[in-house]
């Protein structure tokens, strides 16, 4: 008996599940011959839908809705959780770091494969900024975006109960770096969900809450163009948000944003979404990067010039056929990714059968932002839609892009839910150290003989 034809989906995000679940169809008879068979490697059961990370941190989506369960998902394929450390192309090889490798100790497994998909996704550029790493806080992840939220509510809870008042200043001062999607929409969502939070504090007024956008260059949200850009930046200003623009974080040390500026902001709450990088597997890799740290890519979604080795999505630099000025590449985003992993999967399996590849042709519909609860922004197809109309938007088409009926049932029932009864505004911090408590109780009490010296 021959080996079956092992195809190697390096990650679980939008293109590694999106393509394995393509694979699945199209390649239904050779799975079912056993003369194919699909890997999916990844360092999280589920692919996580971020475009709804800033309603779930604002408590408008559960956090459970907002990911997606490989294993149900992909259930032709064989999930390993676990992180590809290098990749080997010329020899097909490539090292794994697994949940079980950890526990035996034995250290990374090689694993074989004919097909090669690279979809590691992208992680969150930072920079050397004094102080980041101690109090920055992430928005790439499900649990980043809770616990963001139960951040500021306790913040929220500390400025309720302190004596202090630069203490109580710097709980309410709230700065987020980074004028992209991630930034305004966490910004926007968790401004909407603190001041409606903040009418169950006796001594917190919506006004005593200090939000600060600060973006390197002169717009925010550039996806969505200048007119509408300026627009979302009116409406953050009129809700007493204060919009920086051509403004760097400088430090964050001591707990206190320095701008470049020259404003100094006591605050106990950085949030850092100023941008992301190609994941660093790329660099762990013998195929050839483009200056950003991205794979050359072809227009059939081939690592170029490499035979059986495949990418999409934030990983791949892939040729914009659609685009009048030549030289120009795709945007590294969830619209693009979504499309391009249909025609990976559908030419991986055109590569295994002798058959002709496709293109990657697709021009750029578009984009819609929230701002918060019924507010909104959207440049699609050339229209301009702003305010209730673009959040409309923002959601029906998020609801239609999110994998699953049984995911989109459950976020159509908690919205409709979320519009009948009051928001949730409870913090779960606990959550982040669930055995705090037992720890505790467990510990052995002080011995009575130890007395504190005089």
């Amino acid at each position: 008996m021959t080996e079956p034809a092992r195809i190697l989906v390096v990650g679980g995000g939008y293109v590694g599940m999106y393509t394995a679940l393509r694979l699945q169809r199209q390649l239904r008879a050779e799975l079912r011959a056993g003369a194919a068979e699909i890997v999916v490697v990844t360092p999280e059961p589920y692919m996580t839908y971020q475009p709804f990370l800033p309603e779930a941190a604002a408590g408008s989506i559960s956090p459970r809705h907002v990911v997606v369960p490989l294993r149900r998902v992909l259930d032709r394929c064989r999930i390993v959780i676990g992180e590809v450390q290098s990749v080997d192309h010329a020899k097909r090889t490539a090292s794994l770091a697994t949940l079980a490798t950890a526990e035996e100790g034995t250290g990374a497994v090689d694993l074989t494969y004919d097909e090669l998909v690279i979809a590691p996704g992208s992680v969150s550029r930072t920079l050397p900024v004094p102080g980041l790493l101690d109090h920055g806080i992430g928005f790439k992840t499900v649990e980043e975006a809770i616990g963001l939220r139960n951040h500021v509510i306790e913040q929220m809870d500390i400025a309720s109960s302190t004596r202090d008042p630069g203490l109580r200043d710097a709980a309410l001062t709230f700065v987020f770096v980074g004028g992209g999607y991630a930034g305004v929409e966490a910004l926007a969502e968790l401004e909407d969900m603190a001041r409606y939070t903040a009418r169950y504090y006796h001594n917190v007024k919506p006004e005593d809450l200090r939000w600060v956008l600060v973006e390197a260059s002169d717009r925010i949200l550039p996806e969505v163009g200048a007119e509408m850009g300026r627009y979302a930046i009116r409406e953050l200003r009129a809700r007493n948000i204060d919009v920086r623009l051509e403004t760097r974080l400088d430090s964050c040390e001591d707990r206190v944003a320095v701008l470049s500026d020259g404003t100094r902001l006591p605050t106990r709450t950085v949030v850092w979404t100023a941008g992301v990088k190609p994941a660093p597997v790329l660099a762990e890799t013998d195929l050839p990067l483009n200056e950003r740290g991205r794979l050359r890519c072809t227009a059939q979604l081939a690592v170029e010039g490499v035979a059986h080795a495949w990418a999409a999505g934030d990983a791949a630099a892939v040729p914009d056929v659609t685009a009048e000025e030549p030289g120009r590449e795709c945007a590294p985003n969830a619209q693009h990714a979504v499309r391009q992993a249909k025609i990976l999967a559908e030419n991986i399996a055109a590569s295994l059968r002798g058959q002709p590849l496709k293109e990657y042709a697709h021009a750029y519909a578009g984009s819609v932002a929230s701002l918060g609860l019924h507010k909104g922004v959207a440049h699609v197809y050339g229209r301009k839609l702003k305010g209730y109309p673009a959040w409309f938007m923002h959601r029906a088409y998020h609801l239609s892009r999110v994998p699953t009926f049984n995911r989109k049932a459950r976020v159509l029932a908690e919205w409709t839910l979320s519009g009948l009864f009051k928001r949730e505004i409870v913090s779960l911090g606990s959550l982040e150290h669930p055995r705090a408590e037992f720890e505790l109780a467990a510990a052995p009490p002080p011995d009575p003989g130890d007395k504190p010296s005089s």
